[in-house]
């Protein structure tokens, strides 16, 4: 039996084993001993025995003090601890729930009257545990185990299991649901765990009969003769009952939980999902649209779509009430069949229809009315939880088109037809435009009663524009941009003509005057600031894709890391420079200047739009585009260079206008505005495109995307020695990039050289001397002066011509003593293309160079396919003028 101490009595049919040594009763039973020994001292008649009785009675009187300061200051109490025990077992003992204390190891220290009933017991010697009470079928064991370790590591866990039959006292029932818990117990000599059995059958059969009735529920709802569902904001299908899904022809198992969209059943009527609405509105709409039957046929309906909206303006799932309007075998009436056929047909209309009231609100409308005038407003209703008003059409349009809306309206809901069409933009996100046609509703414009029929009283007709003028705006500004190309393209070569006089004659100078000369500085300043020139017609140039380029198979990595220094100088300290390539990056074939002036031109751009400082990073990754790709970017494998800056971004309404030549944001006299036009112009003539994103305040982000190149795909080299010929001199550096949105903003800068490759043993300087006749056809007589002149004094014989015409003379005249024929590209009467052709017929192997401002490409599309010849671009140095002679002339 349990053990107890104190005055304090169990209740019946408890057990407690625990142990708690009573203080106060160590105390007495010691005081006890004391007084009998004094006492039976007493008795002994000996003098020797005097001393001991006083000594065990001073004994005691201290014992007393000592026992009468420690209860004063509360380190012994009576009553109060016993008395607390007392009141907690009490009431643990009348719980409902088992109660049951184990120590470590096993050993059952309490356990109260409703466990002794679950165990079947009423003594110590017949307590059964845990693991005996509740044994049974595999899922009961698996259970208990679980709470047996949750025990062992001292956590607290609970299981609940079904006993069938019932332990204790509850035989009669067939079954029970238990709830076990085990949580530990803290014990300053040990741990122990405290079990806790609750029988929660009530409770299951309660939960099991709220289940059966939400079960009929929806069995009901299922059944009903009338079809329903939810649909999420995103346009999932969250339920359907079964009266729709057999009208539908689907399995009910594989509709609901996101398993149906809503676009399956109804293509075209995402505006159950997408119109908006406002916080806390509860919107009821009718639609009578066509759903779509799993093999693919019609099913006509009328669709009650009621959705609430929250606080924060967010739709909730709606509830959507559907009817069947197929024909039947009982409702085959003819009037009924022309109102679904005149609903089907007015809701599959891609033409937005809708009804309007005399003062212009909406009474009813079409689905294509509904997405094309989304960004409708809607004015709240005056009762929560009510449907909000019908919205006006005035509301949906822009502030400066609402005046010929009301004007419209007013004359159409006066009886008058025959309106010409409006166009009006529409409210809502981006740039969208409409053409809208209103009609009376009535032909004799008579007002009627205020019913809900007769309150139409205009009929609306609308067709989205927005594509339309997109187009009509693309196809404005490529005119305006090959116009201005044009104009460009002719500019740049009569100014490359200028140029070309210029640096050559500088050059004459430069020879005959030592650097220590004073007039050797002057001069240099011309040719460089006519370089500057130069650079700025070479953006022009490259603005209408007329610059030659010479494309050449390069690395990315390698390109950007010689510009590293570059960039850094430019960018300043204030902005960081950050480079991440990718690994085993594609090969591309462009021209590395121009791919480099792409990319200072973007960086100083990034560093202008950062003026406190900021983050600039060029990455670099291989990009197979797919279908859906950027717009204006060809599919295929292509490799991106992406320039993120961290600035202060481009509105959207520059944005549009960035790559327009001469568009700035800068004040007057800071730039050009050819930067990224130039870029532009750089990116697309070299096969590729570019993207631009770009968030106010937060930064810019231009991704360039450049062909991969494939050397398996060229099985010919390149038809003309061009490759071989020296670049044109750099006098400074990649033209001027656009500081904010299009401008150059870093000439001083770019004027620092270029940082220097890896030292290579120094050369002779090369022998441009030469021997041999060139014929020197040139319209322009100053740039002819100055052409003959160098070759002359190189040690050439040179024979000037001013026209085509001339040059075929001077080659009658000389038979075969010409060497080479050096030839402007565009000249009066006879122009290059012409020249060469008619060379041809007489001497098929006469060596020619052409020179010319425009590209290449532009005239070698007037020659036979084939057709060798070497290139010079203007302006050029006398330098590369005698080396390209002499090239040619030592190329056999």
């Amino acid at each position: 039996m349990a053990e107890v101490s104190g005055p304090a009595v169990p209740a019946s049919g408890s057990i407690d084993r625990s142990e708690r040594p009573g203080r106060v009763g160590l105390l007495l039973m010691l005081a006890g001993l004391l007084v009998g020994a004094a006492v039976g001292l007493s008795f002994v008649a000996n003098e020797q025995a005097q001393p001991l009785i006083l000594g065990l009675l001073a004994l005691l009187a201290m014992a007393g003090v000592f026992f009468l300061f420690a209860l004063a200051i509360g380190a012994i109490q009576l009553a109060g601890p016993a008395s607390r025990d007392d009141i907690t077992r009490a009431i643990t003992d009348a719980a409902p729930e088992g109660k049951l204390v184990v120590e470590d190891g096993g050993r059952m220290i309490y356990a109260n009257e409703a466990y002794m009933r679950l165990a079947g017991g009423d003594s110590f010697s017949n307590l059964r545990s845990i693991e005996r009470i509740f044994v049974g079928a595999p899922e009961v064991s698996e259970a208990v185990y679980r709470l047996a370790q949750a025990a062992r590591d001292e956590r607290a866990y609970t299981e609940e299991i079904r006993m069938s039959p019932p332990p204790g006292g509850a035989a009669e029932r067939d079954f029970a649901w238990y709830r076990i818990a085990v949580r530990p117990i803290p014990r300053p000599r040990g741990a122990a765990a405290l079990w806790t059995v609750s029988d929660i059958t009530h409770e299951r059969e309660r939960q099991e009969n709220v289940f059966q009735e939400l079960q009929h529920a929806i069995d009901y709802l299922d059944h009903a003769p009338a079809g329903f569902l939810s649909i999420d904001a995103a346009g999932a299908i969250v339920y359907m009952n079964a009266t729709l899904a057999s009208w539908l022809g689907y399995d009910l198992a594989t509709v609901g939980s996101g398993g149906l969209k809503l676009l399956e059943i109804a293509p075209g009527a995402d505006v159950l999902s997408a119109a908006p609405g406002l916080p806390g509105e509860v919107r009821t709409d009718r639609f009578d649209i066509d759903l779509r039957r799993r093999n693919g046929q019609p099913l006509p309906t009328r669709l009650y779509h009621r959705v609430a909206y929250g606080q924060d303006g967010a739709p909730g799932p709606s509830r959507t009430f559907v009817l069947n309007r197929s024909a039947g075998s009982d409702s085959d009436e003819p009037q009924r069949a022309a109102e679904v056929r005149l609903a089907r047909f007015l809701n599959t209309s891609p033409i937005a229809i809708a009804t309007l009231d005399g003062d212009g609100r909406v009474i009813r409308a079409n689905a294509s009315f509904v997405r094309l005038f989304s960004g409708m407003p809607r004015q709240p209703s005056a009762e929560a939880g009510r449907d909000a008003p019908e919205p006006m059409m005035r509301e949906a349009v822009l502030e400066r088109d609402r005046h010929a809306i009301e004007a419209a309206l007013a004359r159409a809901a006066n009886g008058f037809g025959g309106l010409d069409p409006i166009e009006i933009g529409l409210l809502g996100e981006g740039e969208r435009s409409a053409r809208v046609w209103m009609s009376p509703a009535d032909a004799d414009g008579t007002q009627r009663a205020e019913t809900d029929a007769d309150r139409e009283r205009v009929i609306l007709y609308a067709l989205d524009t927005t594509a339309q003028r997109q187009l009509e705006q693309q196809i404005a500004q490529t005119q305006k941009m090959d116009t201005v190309g044009q104009l460009a393209g002719g500019i740049a070569h009569d100014f490359n003509n200028v140029l070309q006089a210029i640096i050559g004659y500088s050059d004459l100078l430069l020879a005959s005057h030592r650097p220590t000369d004073h007039a050797f500085q002057d001069i240099m300043q011309i040719k460089q600031n006519a370089n500057r020139a130069a650079s700025l017609v070479r953006q022009l140039l490259a603005f209408s894709r007329r610059q030659t380029l010479r494309p050449e198979v390069m690395d990315v990595g390698e390109a950007l890391s010689d510009l590293t220094l570059l960039l850094k100088r430019l960018l300043g300290e204030r902005v960081q420079l950050d480079f991440r390539h990718g690994r085993e990056i594609w090969p591309i074939k462009a021209d590395v200047n121009q791919f480099e002036q792409v990319i200072v031109n973007l960086a100083v751009n990034a560093r202008d739009a950062m003026p406190g400082g900021g983050r600039l990073s060029i990455r670099t990754t291989n990009c197979a585009v797919d279908a859906e790709r950027p717009v204006g970017i060809p599919a295929g494998d292509h490799v991106m260079i992406e320039v993120t800056d961290t600035g202060e971004g481009i509105p959207p309404a520059v944005l549009q206008k960035i790559f327009e030549p001469f568009f700035t944001t800068k004040e007057i006299g800071k730039g050009t505005g050819l930067g990224l036009s130039t870029v532009f112009g750089i990116v697309n003539q070299s096969g590729g495109a570019i993207d631009v994103q770009s968030t106010v305040g937060e930064g810019t982000t231009f991704r360039i995307y450049l062909p991969r190149h494939e050397p398996s795909t060229e099985t010919l080299p390149e038809p003309e020695p061009v490759a071989a010929l020296p670049r044109p001199e750099r006098t400074s550096e990649p033209s001027e990039a656009t500081p904010t949105v299009g401008e150059p903003g870093a000439l001083e800068a770019k004027s620092e050289p270029k940082p220097a490759p890896k030292p290579e043993p120094q050369k002779p300087a090369a022998d441009h001397t030469g021997q041999g006749t060139v014929l020197l056809v040139e319209d322009e007589d100053p740039v002819r002066a100055v052409n003959s002149r160098a070759l002359s004094a190189r040690g050439y014989t040179v024979l000037e011509a001013a026209s085509g015409v001339e040059a075929l003379r001077l080659i009658e005249e000389h038979a075969d003593g010409i060497d080479v024929v050096v030839s402007d590209v565009v000249m009066p009467e006879m122009d290059g293309p012409t020249l060469l052709r008619e060379l041809r017929k007489h001497r098929p192997d006469l060596k020619v160079i052409f020179v010319s401002g425009y590209a290449e490409d532009a005239f070698r599309k007037n020659l036979p396919e084939g057709e060798a010849f070497n290139f010079l671009p203007k302006p050029f140095s006398l330098k590369q003028l005698v080396e390209t002679v002499k090239t040619t002339m030592a190329a056999g």
